[in-house]
């Protein structure tokens, strides 16, 4: 029987040998390819990249020779290379395209491709419809196409130096921890500190596509050794990037984690008082309200949008946006590209702290005094698809009260988000907490925020016991209250 493949919101992910196989590797390199001899100038070529998880090299491989095969000039990456430098490379060279190997932050038994299309960014919706719909479609041969051996880093490094006053972090004095998490970010950051004099360490560079203990993801509890780490060297500051590191998570001096939410705070805080850069905001469904009083301080309109980069890339085709972001750490700046990129809000963070002169910490209790407390979690849930669905049914009804809070609103943009009559402490957060169901895996995330980290725990709790009602299949996977 023939796999089905599902894209989902950033490109097709699989378990390894058992949905992603090099058969399947071959059908999306062939649906891409019908989709660009379609609809772009194929004569423009496209660049594929790959990170370091198992079989991704040979994946890459394989998948641009399908795409030479079709009568396409391929430059493939002559490293692993994080996607952001595979995005900046479609930018750079003026390509149709380009194609990702990757599972993002996935287990280290999955993964995955993803397409960048020719502006740099995530494929909208209407392109991986297009492409998905050419999955079934035959063979395409054609005449001209070529595999050359690229580097994509080298550039990509000179373009984000760019963004930064790199003199100036050094001159700061403060040290900074480095988690690339065994992913393609591994040595990048690390070379461009080095070479500029910056004091900083790199953890977990070797390559190891086990990842062994974690998910390459930039939350708690993976970034346990970061944390330690930081503790340990008495850094001021430690930023990790998930395994294609184009999504970002950090550490506060003291150890603590601080998550994307307040990681786009600070940077979004920075363009509009330091910079003052022109242009609208965008954020995700499931992401920090905290964004919304900054931008209406500052008299910035900001614009919510499904969850999933691609969402937010389409409105930066779209309209004057400075910056977007997502809750699971991908922050986007338009001026560099319609696309996230870790490593660049890395440098970005260095900046920051030293034009403002404090730890990475003190940014965040500054942004916390001066907009109000706001707390964050997240659990996954890992149900069957009967269990899920049921679910999200009874959410979707819209019940008067969830657990022992009433609701006042409830809000379907992206899953179900309940609004809820909760403390605030004066000028905190208000609460809301947002039930979504996963279509491409047996997942349902809960997403919640509010005043204090104890009434975060009791909603997603209380949440959780809504969603399980009348059934033990659930696993639950806490990713963190902060």
């Amino acid at each position: 029987m023939t796999t089905q493949i599902k894209f989902g919101t950033d490109g097709w992910r699989g378990i390894i040998a058992d949905d992603f196989t090099f058969d399947n590797v071959r059908r999306v390199g062939n649906a891409m390819a019908h989709y660009v001899h379609k609809h772009e100038d194929a004569t423009k070529g496209l660049v594929v990249g790959y990170d370091t998880r198992f079989a991704s090299q040979r994946a890459a491989e394989i998948i641009s020779e399908v795409l030479a095969g079709s009568g396409i000039a391929v430059r493939l990456s002559n490293d692993y290379t994080p996607t952001p430098a595979l995005s900046y490379a479609v930018k750079n060279l003026g390509t149709a395209g380009g194609v990702m190997i990757t599972s993002s932050h996935n287990p280290y038994n999955w993964n995955g491709v993803k397409y960048k299309a020719s502006y740099g960014g995530s494929g909208t919706p209407a392109i991986m419809r297009a492409i998905e719909g050419e999955l079934d479609s035959p063979r395409l041969e054609g005449r001209g196409g070529s595999v050359t051996l690229t580097d994509f880093k080298t550039p990509y490094i000179a373009a984000i130096k760019q963004f930064v006053d790199l003199p100036a972090i050094q001159k700061a004095g403060f040290k900074f921890a480095i988690d690339v998490m065994y992913g393609a970010g591994r040595g990048v950051l690390k070379g461009i500190f080095t070479e500029s004099g910056i004091n900083h360490f790199e953890i977990r560079g070797e390559l190891n596509p086990l990842f062994p203990g974690i998910n390459p993801e930039p939350i708690e509890p993976h970034i346990k050794a970061l944390q330690d780490a930081v503790v340990h060297a008495h850094a001021q500051a430690g930023m990790a990037t998930d395994g294609d590191a184009d999504r970002l998570g950090a550490v506060a001096e003291d150890g603590s984690f601080v998550d994307s939410h307040k990681c786009f705070s600070v940077v979004l805080q920075w363009l509009l008082k330091r910079k003052q850069w022109p242009g609208e905001i965008v954020r995700a469904f499931n992401t920090t309200r905290m964004l919304d009083r900054i931008a209406a301080k500052h008299g910035r309109k900001l614009h919510e949008c499904g969850i999933g980069f691609k969402y937010i890339c389409d409105l930066m085709l779209e309209r004057d946006i400075l910056i977007g972001g997502e809750e699971s750490g991908g922050i986007g700046i338009r001026r560099h590209m319609p696309e996230r990129d870790g490593i660049l809000n890395s440098l970005l963070l260095a900046n920051i702290m030293a034009e403002e002169e404090k730890p990475l910490g003190q940014l965040v209790r500054d942004l916390q005094k001066e907009y109000g407390e706001h707390h964050y979690g997240r659990v996954d849930l890992h149900l069957r698809n009967d269990v899920k669905e049921e679910a999200m049914r009874r959410a979707q009804e819209k019940p008067a009260t969830l657990g022992s809070f009433r609701v006042q609103k409830v809000e379907t943009l992206d899953g179900v988000k309940f609004f809820l009559d909760a403390p605030t402490h004066g000028q905190g957060a208000e609460a809301w907490v947002l039930v979504r169901s996963s279509g491409t895996e047996p997942l349902l995330r809960i997403y919640c925020e509010a005043a204090s980290p104890d009434l975060v725990s009791q909603i997603l709790k209380e949440t959780e016991e809504f969603v399980q009602a009348g059934s033990e299949a659930a696993v639950s996977d806490p990713a963190g209250v902060k």
